[in-house]
């Protein structure tokens, strides 16, 4: 079987519901939705240390990382993978740039 985002999803749904004493993601989601927020934000500035480094293997670990936080915090909102990917579908449906402008009108 070959990785995707919506396996890891999966496999994280599946761990969430597990017992915090044996599951990291399940800890995770227990602790609440500001404590998901911290850990992203975390991997966000390692993500972001790691890119102005020299170690690109430092930069993928850290990445995989900011990935699973990501998908851990949106369990904890109850958001599902699929409404990201389809505000992702949504928007190549235009340049980026005119995306970006729409944002802009209505914010």
């Amino acid at each position: 079987m070959s990785f995707s985002i919506e396996a890891l999803e999966k496999r994280l749904a599946e761990r969430a519901s597990a017992s915090p004493e044996e599951s990291y993601t399940a800890r995770l989601v227990a602790a609440g939705v500001e404590k998901c927020a911290q850990k992203l934000g975390e991997e966000a500035v390692e993500t972001v240390i790691a890119a102005l480094g020299a170690n690109e293997a430092e930069l993928i670990k850290e990445s995989a990382d900011l990935i699973y936080h990501l998908l851990v915090l949106l369990r904890a909102r109850g958001v599902e993978l699929s409404e990201v990917i389809a505000e992702l579908d949504r928007r190549t449906a235009m340049s980026g740039l005119a995306e970006k402008a729409a944002r802009h009108k209505k914010g």
